[in-house]
């Protein structure tokens, strides 16, 4: 098994590596597109990422094909019983992510006379092609992939989506293993997609760093003065031998949204005051050199999967699609494991007063399309790939789905190359999950203000107030305040 995961995660990194320049793009955010499993987007916090939650309720809600068998005879009504049934399902990058595939034909061998035929729509356009797609009347996708939220609120806005709502509930499927994530997706109170792949944020940290200094290392259990304190206290300014004990990468989401982890604070808002002592924390730390300058590490296009592997690095916070890279690029050579190979992963830190375990996320999803003529057969489909088998599927090839149990999060944990200390198999663990752009029907410009004024608030062109301001002045206009 360990060997079979490995050689995944070699070619998913290997050919993302190829597709995608993660971080190169100058989004702020991280997303979906620089994951390295799926190519894409750059999906608004830069590779951007997604975890499932409550492992138990995965069980439960997917008591899986036991308690849905009726659901699976139903699939076969769509299209007379006894006759085999094609479901069309439009997806992006096939041959670069393997668990496009490995869905397919792991759900074909558990549903006899059911055939998934997948459509690459290309990652670059998927969005705008797929709903061009849905769009005309010669559309005969009955399952689609949403990639992610902006581009699910115009599939949305446009009316291709079927609302799951009753599918859901005549199906028994307990939300709450999603971690709270379908609320964020909720449209006027209609559900239009199931997640099936989620990365979320943790904090990477390199163990020789502090065992060289004889500090412990990050808990699972942070404020951020106590994060503050930790960068601080490890970094090391002597020339030549420089070790930044905190590293932020460009996008907006590894400043901004230290601020909404709390669950009360959202990007949508219209005020971002509450973005105000992160700003200055960061600002503060590369004037004291606890981390590397923002404006460097733009003008040098400095991704941080090179700043982490380069081993002056002792805390890094980035999205869980980075395990796998880890991983596969120590195991190829191409990272020495003399300045990285030993690592580990803690919670992301947090506000006095939230519980730990508190972190931001993306997800990707499945729908059912409007125009489907089979849409008993495609909710079938959505709810096993987001349920419980379907999440053993995506665990099997190194990605983690948005339901997360302790069989998945074993399998992950048990990958070669994943540390061994029990800190890092529970930083697998999530608490609250806060996507970084919930559901609006304005998300893509909101996105674009906010982008704008994070970068002139770093390269300081601006204060952190007058950035601020601007933001809030902007956004409001957006939103009609």
């Amino acid at each position: 098994m360990k060997k079979k995961l490995i050689s995944v995660l070699l070619t998913a990194t290997m050919a993302a590596s190829l597709l995608v320049g993660c971080g190169g793009n100058g989004n702020s955010n991280a997303s979906n597109n620089d994951t390295p499993s799926t190519t894409g987007d750059d999906a608004n916090a830069g590779d951007d990422a997604n975890a499932g939650d409550d492992a138990n309720a995965g069980d439960d809600a997917n008591a899986g094909d036991d308690a849905n068998a009726g659901d699976d005879a139903n699939a076969g009504d769509d299209a007379n019983a006894g006759d085999a049934t094609t479901l069309k399902w439009a997806i992006w990058d096939k041959d670069a992510t393997p668990y496009w595939n490995a869905l397919k034909e792991a759900y074909e061998d558990a549903h006899p006379g059911i055939t998934i035929e997948m459509t690459d729509l290309g990652s670059t356009d998927y969005t705008t092609v797929l709903a061009t797609e849905l769009s005309g009347s010669g559309s005969d996708f009955d399952v689609v992939t949403i990639k992610d939220v902006p581009g699910y609120a115009t599939l949305v806005s446009k009316n291709t989506l079927e609302p799951l709502d009753d599918y859901i509930s005549d199906a028994g499927i307990d939300l709450s293993q999603y971690g709270g994530v379908d609320k964020q997706i909720t449209v006027d109170g209609k559900l239009y997609e199931l997640p099936f792949r989620n990365d979320f944020w943790v904090v990477f940290y390199n163990k020789d760093i502090f065992d060289n200094k004889g500090i412990a290392y990050p808990t699972n259990d942070m404020t951020f003065e106590q994060y503050q304190d930790l960068a601080k206290q490890v970094t090391d300014t002597t020339f030549g031998s420089q070790i930044y004990g905190a590293h932020y990468h460009t996008w907006r989401s590894a400043v901004q949204l230290f601020g909404v982890l709390d669950g009360k604070n959202s990007i949508l808002d219209g005020n971002y005051d509450f973005f105000k002592p992160y700003y200055e924390m960061v600002l503060k730390q590369e004037d004291e050199q606890v981390c590397r300058n923002y404006a460097d590490l733009s003008a040098e296009g400095l991704h941080y999967s090179a700043a982490f592997s380069g081993g002056d690095v002792a805390m890094m916070n980035m999205g869980s699609w980075f395990i796998s890279t880890l991983i596969s690029s120590l195991e190829s050579g191409e990272y020495d494991k003399a300045l990285c190979g030993n690592w580990g992963m803690v919670k992301y830190p947090h506000a006095e007063g939230v519980e730990a375990g508190s972190t931001l996320g993306t997800i990707t999803g499945l729908a059912v399309t409007s125009v489907s003529d089979q849409k008993d057969a495609a909710f079938d489909f959505v709810e096993w790939v987001s349920g419980a088998e379907g999440a053993k599927v995506m665990a099997g090839t190194g990605n983690f789905p948005a339901l997360m149990n302790d069989e998945v999060s074993d399998m992950i944990s048990g990958m070669e190359g994943f540390p061994t200390d029990a800190e890092s198999k529970e930083a697998l663990n999530v608490s609250n999950l806060y996507l970084e752009a919930p559901y609006a029907e304005n998300v893509s410009q909101i996105n674009d203000i906010l982008d704008t004024y994070h970068k002139s608030i770093m390269n300081r062109e601006m204060t952190v107030d007058e950035g601020i301001a601007a933001m809030n002045d902007e956004v409001g206009k957006v939103l009609g305040k």
